[in-house]
C-alpha cells in the first residue's frame, strides 16, 4: 500500500507545472543550461567505456582547472579529484560517474552516439550512454559553477570527484585504493545522484538507509562423469546435478532468509552439453546473489556453498568431484543512505521543490557509490538521490498503459535531459550550501 501511495502520488504531481516563483539560484541554473546541455549532447555522443574515460576525464579537468579547482587527474586509472578550499568548515565530496556502455544507442537522437569499441567480452559493440552518466557529469559541472560564483555562501573544503567504471562495480574502489582519501581531503559528506528512468522529469527520489542491493556474482563448476546418453547408469550427470542445485537454491530466500528481509538469488546461466545423446563431464552455471546487510550476504553465500555441496553428495559424487564455487571479488556493496545527511538534505528539498521530492522504497541494483561511505562509515556520512528522467508526456501516457518506459541500460533510454540536468544542479548546489554555512552567518 505505501509503494502504490507513493505512485500515485508521484503520478499527479507529474502533471503539474514545475513551480514558477522566483528563485535566484534556480534563475542562475537556468542561464546556465543552454550551455550544460550542449556538454550533455557531446558527452552523449562520444562516450567512452569503463576505465578508458581518457577523453571525457580530460574535457571535464579542464572546465573544473578553469574554474579555479586544483584538480588531479589519473586518480584510480581514469579519475579526477578537483579541490576547492574555502575556509575553515566541514568537507563535502560531489561524486559523477563517466563510464557509457557496451550497447549499440537505439534514440533516435541527432546527437546519438556512433562510438565502437571493445569490451571486456572482446566483441565489439557499440557504446552508449544508456544509463544517464552523461547527466550527471553535466549537472556535476553546472554544480561546480553555481558553487563558485557563491563562494561567498559557504566554508569548508569542496571536493568534486569524476569516477570511472561504475558500471562494472570497480571504479570507486580504485579511487579508494589509489589514496583519495589520504592524499586528498577526506569527506564528511558525499552526495551524488542517479537519472530515474522510472520517475517523471525533474522529480527527486530519495530512500532513508539501504538504497541499492550488494551486487555478488557467483560462478559454480558441477563435475560430473560423462557418458553416452543410452547408458545414463555408466556416467554421473551433472546435468541434473546442476539442475538439483538451482532448484534447492530457491529455497534461501524463502525459506532460509527472514522474511524481512529483501534478496535475490537468481541463475542467469546454465550451460552445459554439446550434443542430445552424450552426457557432459561438467556443467557450469552463473549466479547473480543481491542483498542489503553484511549478514544475510553472508548467510546467502554460505548457503550457495552448503547447497552445492550438498546436492553433490546426495548424488553421490566422490568428495574429488564436488562443485567449485566461487565469488568474484570484488563486489559491489550495498549502498546506505545515512539517516542524519538524508533527512537533513530532504528537509531543505522538499520546500525548495514543493510537491516533488519522494521517499522511495529501495530496490535491487547495485551502485559502487557505497564504497565511499564504507571507507569510513564512523567520519562519513552518504546520500545518493534519484532524479527522475522521463518527459511528461511520456510519464502520462505510461501510466495509462499506452506505452512500456524503458529502463536504464536499454538503447533506447533518453532522458529529458535539460529537466534532470537542471534538477540536479540545483539540488545539489542546495544541499552543499546547506552542508556548508558560511562562518558567521
Amino acid at each position: 500500500m505505501r509503494i502504490k501511495a507513493i505512485r500515485a502520488g508521484v503520478a499527479a504531481a507529474a502533471l503539474m507545472a514545475v513551480p514558477a516563483q522566483a528563485d535566484e539560484l534556480r534563475d542562475a541554473v537556468a542561464a546556465d543550461l543552454p550551455a550544460l546541455v550542449e556538454l550533455y549532447k557531446d558527452l552523449h555522443a562520444n562516450p567512452e567505456l569503463s576505465f578508458e574515460e581518457v577523453e571525457t576525464a580530460k574535457k571535464l579537468a579542464a572546465r573544473a582547472r578553469a574554474l579555479g579547482f586544483e584538480v588531479t587527474e589519473g586518480v584510480g586509472k581514469t579519475g579526477v579529484v578537483a579541490v576547492m578550499k574555502n575556509g575553515d568548515g566541514p568537507t563535502v565530496m560531489l561524486r559523477a560517474d563517466m563510464d557509457g556502455l557496451p550497447v549499440i544507442e537505439q534514440t533516435g537522437l541527432p546527437y546519438a552516439s556512433k562510438r565502437r569499441a571493445v569490451p571486456q567480452t572482446g566483441i565489439e559493440t557499440g557504446v552508449m550512454h544508456a544509463c544517464g552518466h552523461d547527466t550527471h557529469m553535466a549537472a556535476w559541472i553546472g554544480t561546480a559553477q553555481q558553487l563558485v560564483a557563491r563562494r561567498d555562501q559557504w566554508s569548508g573544503t569542496l571536493v568534486m570527484i569524476l569516477q570511472p567504471a561504475e558500471e562494472i562495480g570497480e571504479g570507486a574502489k580504485a579511487m579508494l585504493d589509489d589514496g583519495l582519501y589520504t592524499r586528498f581531503p577526506k569527506p564528511d559528506y558525499v552526495l551524488a545522484f542517479h537519472d530515474a528512468a522510472q520517475a517523471p522529469a525533474g522529480h527527486i527520489g530519495y530512500a532513508n538507509g539501504f538504497a541499492l542491493a550488494n551486487v555478488d556474482s557467483v560462478d559454480i563448476v558441477v563435475p560430473g562423469v560423462g557418458g553416452h546418453g543410452a547408458y545414463p547408469h555408466t556416467t554421473k550427470d551433472p546435468v541434473v546435478l546442476a539442475s538439483a542445485i538451482v532448484m534447492r537454491l530457491q529455497t534461501l530466500v524463502s525459506r532460509e532468509l527472514n522474511p524481512t528481509d529483501s534478496a535475490v538469488v537468481t541463475v542467469g546461466s546454465f550451460q552445459a552439453g554439446s550434443k542430445h545423446n552424450i552426457i557432459p563431464d561438467e556443467a557450469r552455471l552463473q549466479i547473480t546473489v543481491r542483498s542489503y546487510s553484511d549478514a544475510a550476504r553472508k548467510q546467502l553465500l554460505e548457503g550457495i556453498a552448503r547447497i552445492a555441496r550438498g546436492e553433490a553428495i546426495a548424488a553421490g559424487m566422490p568428495q574429488d568431484k564436488m562443485p567449485k564455487v566461487t565469488v568474484a571479488d570484488p563486489y559491489v556493496p550495498a549502498t546506505y543512505n545515512t539517516p542524519a545527511l538524508t533527512e537533513r538534505v530532504v528537509a531543505g528539498l522538499k520546500p525548495r521543490f514543493e510537491g516533488r521530492v519522494f521517499e522511495v522504497p529501495a530496490v535491487m541494483g547495485g551502485e559502487d557509490f557505497s564504497q565511499f561511505y564504507r571507507a569510513d562509515r564512523e567520519n562519513v556520512e552518504s546520500l545518493i538521490l534519484w532524479v527522475g528522467g522521463v518527459r511528461a508526456e511520456e510519464w502520462a501516457k505510461a501510466q495509462k498503459g499506452e506505452i512500456t518506459l524503458p529502463s536504464l541500460h536499454s538503447p533506447f533510454w533518453a532522458p529529458d535531459a535539460p529537466v534532470v540536468i537542471a534538477t540536479a544542479t540545483e539540488a545539489l548546489t542546495a544541499a552543499t550550501l546547506d552542508l556548508m554555512p558560511k562562518r558567521g552567518v
